[in-house]
C-alpha cells in the first residue's frame, strides 16, 4: 500500500541506474520540503536515535481509525532531509489505521535505500518510521 506520492519516488528511482543519482535525488526531495518553522524544533517533536538533528510534527485532520495523516519534517542533514521526505511522500494523506499497515521497510527496499543507508541512518530511519506509527496509533485507538 503506497501512496500516489510515493508510487512516484519508486518510478524516478526505477529510471536512474547510479546509485549517487539516487543520492542527488533524495537530497532534491528534501530540499523541495517546505521549511519547519523553528518555533516547533522542540523536544517533543525531536526524533531520538537519530545521528543528526531530526524533527517530525503530526498533523492529524480527524479522530478515531479514520483520521488523516500528515506531518512536518524537518533534518540538519540533507540526506535525512530527503528521508524525511521520502517518509512524507509514503504516509501523508493516509489513515492512521493504514498508517500502522505500511510495511516501510518493504517499501525503502524497493527503492534500494535499505541497502544504501549507513547504519547510523538506518537507525535513524527506523526511529522516524517509529515514531509515525506511534503517533497514528495513539490517534487509531
Amino acid at each position: 500500500m503506497a501512496t500516489p506520492a510515493f508510487e512516484e519516488i519508486a518510478d524516478t528511482f526505477a529510471f536512474l541506474d547510479e546509485w549517487e543519482d539516487r543520492y542527488r535525488h533524495v537530497i532534491e526531495l528534501g530540499k523541495a520540503l517546505p521549511p519547519m518553522p523553528e518555533a516547533v524544533k522542540v523536544p517533543a517533536t525531536k526524533v531520538l536515535g537519530c545521528a543528526s538533528q531530526v524533527w517530525i510534527l503530526p498533523r492529524i485532520e480527524g479522530q478515531g481509525p479514520g483520521a488523516r495523516f500528515d506531518f512536518q519534517g524537518d533534518s540538519d542533514a540533507m540526506i535525512v532531509r530527503g528521508l524525511v521526505a521520502v517518509l512524507h511522500a509514503l504516509y501523508a494523506g493516509l489513515s492512521v489505521a493504514e498508517v500502522g499497515r505500511v510495511d516501510a521497510a518493504a517499501e525503502f527496499a524497493r527503492l534500494g535505500l535499505d541497502q544504501h543507508l549507513s547504519a547510523q541512518r538506518s537507525n535513524g530511519l527506523r526511529a522516524m518510521i517509529k515514531r509515525i506509527r506511534e503517533t497514528a496509533a495513539e490517534v487509531a485507538a
